[in-house]
């Protein structure tokens, strides 16, 4: 018997078949595709791997995929059926609260609740972080649940971990990041044109910023790798890849992470909520380091 429920949304990225076999709560996100004219809702919560490349195929062809953050009504559905089947202690994972206001909305819908059932407790957890980054949160948060350490212990040392996490997360289009506020119209049509990938990462406050920019997915990967010189993974040994239909990048990295490191990073396809913003062959890598985010 553990001694809390694991919880999370789906932004971060983790498999259908991983997070049933682990016994993972999940609640997913929304996205609307609008193509030729028409608009469909979507759910989060792909089962196999041909639907995230069906995905990024739909954006390749024209269409367009907005999203927004899970609504109150979920998020209070989600957490009535925990507290209805017997859990009192849940720690839960949102997006990022410097992504979206998710981490808020859960933490009402928590708190309503508990007002009919005292004994339930949620402990919610702001990454700092998305996609991959959030996901390996949860995954440590996993071995401390499985090692029976409580809530608090758990909550406590996740917390702990954020600000250790690197991020380099590159587009390969820039009209992407355009359509989602993180790049102007000019900076966008420049960097088409001249084949300028932004790198981007996380701030301590969990919003994305540039943290650079080459020019050239080659130029990009070169730069990931240099910063990995300077500071590689800590004793966690936690490195993990996501790409957005990109696989053959997504290797390349796998390789030299296992050649220089001796790490077995987790590669995986990002998810359609994140992917939606940063477009189709977008590629990150991330690691636990034991410096902060990007003091090197």
């Amino acid at each position: 018997m553990y001694k809390f429920t694991l919880s999370t949304d789906s932004t971060c990225d983790l498999y259908h078949d991983f997070i049933a076999e682990n016994e993972i709560a999940f609640v997913p996100l929304t996205f609307t595709i609008e193509k030729d004219g028409k608009m469909t809702d979507h759910l989060d919560q792909f089962t196999q791997y041909s639907q995230y490349v069906d995905f990024y195929n739909e954006l390749r062809t024209g269409g367009f995929s907005r999203t927004s953050m899970l609504n109150y009504e979920s998020h209070y559905e989600h957490f009535l059926i925990l507290a209805q089947k017997g859990a009192t202690d849940v720690v839960h994972f949102t997006i990022s609260s410097g992504l979206s206001p998710t981490k808020t909305v859960a933490a009402k819908a928590a708190a309503d609740v508990k007002k009919d059932f005292p004994a339930f407790n949620v402990l919610v957890v702001d990454p700092l972080t998305a996609t991959v980054g959030q996901g390996a949160l949860v995954r440590q948060a996993l071995k401390c649940r499985n090692a029976g350490k409580t809530a608090q212990e758990t909550y406590d040392y996740v917390n702990g971990l954020r600000l250790h996490i690197q991020h380099f997360v590159v587009a390969d289009d820039l009209k992407y990041l355009r359509r989602g506020g993180r790049v102007s119209a000019a900076s966008a049509a420049i960097g088409g044109m001249l084949d300028i990938k932004p790198i981007l990462s996380f701030d301590n406050e969990g919003k994305l910023f540039v943290l650079g920019k080459v020019r050239g997915a080659k130029k990009a990967i070169s730069f990931i790798k240099a910063k990995m010189e300077k500071e590689g993974p800590d004793e966690l040994g936690e490195v993990f890849i996501v790409h957005t239909d990109n696989e053959p990048v997504a290797r390349e990295l796998e390789q030299y992470v296992k050649d220089r490191f001796h790490l077995q990073p987790h590669v995986s396809i990002m998810g359609p909520v994140i992917g939606s913003h940063v477009g189709p062959n977008a590629f990150a890598l991330g690691y636990f380091s034991k410096s902060l985010r990007n003091e090197f």
